[in-house]
């Protein structure tokens, strides 16, 4: 067995809907942002607001990047 194969192939599926991107983007956002904003005294409605702002900016990428996989995967079991 190589490091490329599995024993089991994992079964077709399609991409996840936008908005559960939009959802798990912002809260990576947030997460990944609150820290630093609450250090400079930023309000929690910013921080939220600026967590939206960049999940909205990385949904279209991050779904690209997972149908891409997908596609990949899907095309390598044939």
């Amino acid at each position: 067995m190589d490091g490329d194969s599995f024993e089991h192939e994992l079964p077709p599926r399609s991409a996840q809907p936008i908005w559960v991107h939009f959802v798990i983007d912002s809260a990576i956002a947030f997460v990944a942002t609150a820290l630093v904003l609450w250090f400079f005294g930023t309000p929690f409605w910013a921080m939220v607001l600026i967590a939206l702002v960049l999940g909205s900016i990385a949904t279209p990428l991050t779904r690209r990047w997972e149908y891409r996989q997908l596609l990949a995967r899907n095309s390598s079991s044939d």
